[in-house]
């Protein structure tokens, strides 16, 4: 009977952080380059004496779906989306290098180029510093370059270069805070192949209507655990009705 009772107690439990997972990833349907999170069910069999034949349920993240989202056009120079494959580098809140398709930028007050939520974004040689009065271009390559305000484009000026990488997809892991790092936990080299395309911004992959088909499923497998555990209860009570009776 108990091996009923930890199949389907550890069922609903992981059932409802998958239900989390999802809702997560439905919650950045909007995000732009967000990539949706891959949740998987597994069996894991208990261990101690006279458990092996128990099994619990265990609810693992298996990564990320690594789709390309489409581009939407917004006119905003700021506003870059990776052209397939790559990684756009940004420097974490712990200071270290980190990963991100989401490519809308903004720049502060001091001229430091930063995501839109304020993490500083990476070049070949640390974070971007933008002169002021100046109206900024990003080419394909990820050359930044300005021009004054209100002078001719003969006058244009380098600035620098993102920081544009393309380690593979299997070495990428996604931290709490949205970011994807390296598993081994340095950082990727630059890869001069990766291009983007300004004036735009990757949507997320999510699929809404997956997602809520997915809430949906998962819903009823949760009342089905739930009923799973209510027939134990029942089988249990029977069982000792019986019991009482042959006493």
């Amino acid at each position: 009977m108990d091996r009923l009772i930890y199949t389907a107690m550890t069922g609903a439990s992981h059932i409802l952080q998958q239900q989390a997972a999802v809702s997560e990833n439905l919650a950045n349907n909007n995000t732009p380059g967000f990539r949706a999170t891959i949740n998987t069910f597994r069996a894991v069999p208990l261990v101690g004496e006279g458990l092996p034949t128990r099994v619990m349920v265990v609810d693992s993240v298996a990564g990320a779906d690594f789709t390309p989202g489409t581009m939407e056009p917004t006119g905003r120079e700021l506003d870059v989306a990776i052209d397939g494959k790559g990684w756009i580098a940004v420097q974490g809140a712990d200071g270290k290098e980190a990963y991100t398709r989401n490519g809308s930028f903004q720049v502060t007050t001091n001229g430091i180029l930063q995501t839109r939520s304020g993490l500083n974004v990476l070049g070949d040689a640390g974070p971007i510093t933008l002169p002021p009065n100046t109206e900024v271009s990003i080419a394909k390559d990820g050359t930044l370059s300005t021009v004054p305000t209100g002078t001719t484009p003969a006058e244009v000026t380098r600035i620098g270069r993102l920081k544009l990488a393309n380690p593979p997809e299997s070495e990428m892991a996604r931290g709490d805070d949205g970011l994807f790092r390296m598993r081994s936990g340095g950082t990727a080299d630059a890869d001069g192949k990766v291009t983007v395309v300004s004036g735009n911004l990757e949507s997320s992959n999510v699929n809404a209507v997956e997602a809520m088909v997915s809430m949906i499923t998962l819903a009823r497998q949760f009342d089905t655990q739930m009923k799973m555990l209510q027939t134990a209860d029942n089988n249990a009570k029977a069982a000792s009705q019986l019991l009482n009776i042959n006493a």
